[in-house]
């Protein structure tokens, strides 16, 4: 039998699509968003000489930190935590002169989070110690999930999609990807991931990169965007801490790789036609 599509599959298609807008936009409030924006940028020369990678000016007034708050508030993410450390000053000032608009009346802001020795004697020493040293505030706002993201990648993004998969999937962790050349897969984290989504392995900045299967000439890359339900990064990364100098407290070389053994880790594709790529993610 044919079946022609109608005003009732059109109607029906338009209700789902209004669900999961709804449905996005309910689980981005109830996440906070921390920026990681303490990175050096030491191939960037004297561009990073006086000022963190993030704050490096972009488009005239812009700074390479404006991508990822921008795509946090066009999202419904309005309560994000930026985690500073190298020579922050200028990324600082630029946050709290273009940043002030959000309400917190309305339970939205955007803290700046410097590497203040909070619960150690050291500064950041990697990507999951600089969420680490921030838990007594993570804990203070109660978020259902923590959004973590880099402040020097150049993309446009709805990180609502990528809540409601990690959601749907009941994942533990869910981590956005990209599809790159294999020819500059050692610079990235490198996943293989199976027909459901689901991370398979992991290898942070491999020296032979695995192609995805079909694909010699791909592979699939971490994009250092990830969500994580809170109670559970919070147990992991006391985890990680108690290791001391064992694990070097890094997200993509120690965290991930042991959770592929023992947890639901998820990948998100991240499409073009999708989210509207404006430039190829570096994750450096």
């Amino acid at each position: 039998m044919d079946y022609q599509t109608g005003p009732a599959d059109s109607n029906a298609s338009q209700s789902a699509s209004l669900y999961n807008s709804r449905f996005a936009t309910r689980l981005s409030k109830g996440t906070l968003a921390l920026i990681l924006a303490g990175g050096q940028g030491t191939r960037l020369l004297d561009l990073t000489r006086w000022n963190a990678k993030p704050a490096v000016p972009f488009g005239g007034k812009f700074r390479i930190v404006d991508f990822a708050l921008s795509n946090c508030i066009n999202s419904g993410i309005r309560r994000i935590g930026v985690l500073t450390q190298y020579k922050a000053h200028s990324l600082i000032r630029h946050i709290q002169k273009g940043w002030g608009f959000l309400r917190g009346e309305f339970d939205e802001y955007i803290e700046l989070l410097p590497a203040q020795q909070r619960i150690e004697c050291s500064w950041y020493k990697g990507t999951a110690d600089a969420v680490y040293q921030n838990l007594d505030i993570i804990n203070n706002h109660h978020p259902a999930y923590i959004l973590v993201l880099a402040a020097d990648h150049v993309y446009k993004m709805d990180y609502g999609p990528l809540l409601a998969q990690h959601v749907e999937n009941n994942a533990d962790l869910t981590i956005a990807c990209i599809e790159i050349p294999i020819a500059s897969a050692s610079a990235f984290g490198v996943m293989q991931v199976g027909p459901d989504n689901e991370i398979l392995a992991f290898a942070e900045k491999p020296s032979c990169p695995d192609p995805i299967p079909g694909k010699a000439q791909l592979a699939m890359a971490s994009m250092g965007i990830y969500v994580f339900n809170t109670a559970f990064l919070v147990e992991q990364l006391k985890q990680d801490a108690a290791l001391g100098d064992i694990s070097s407290h890094d997200f993509g070389k120690d965290i991930i790789p042991k959770l592929l053994r023992q947890s639901r880790v998820f990948a998100y594709p991240f499409r073009q036609g999708q989210n509207g790529l404006l430039a190829r993610c570096r994750h450096h």
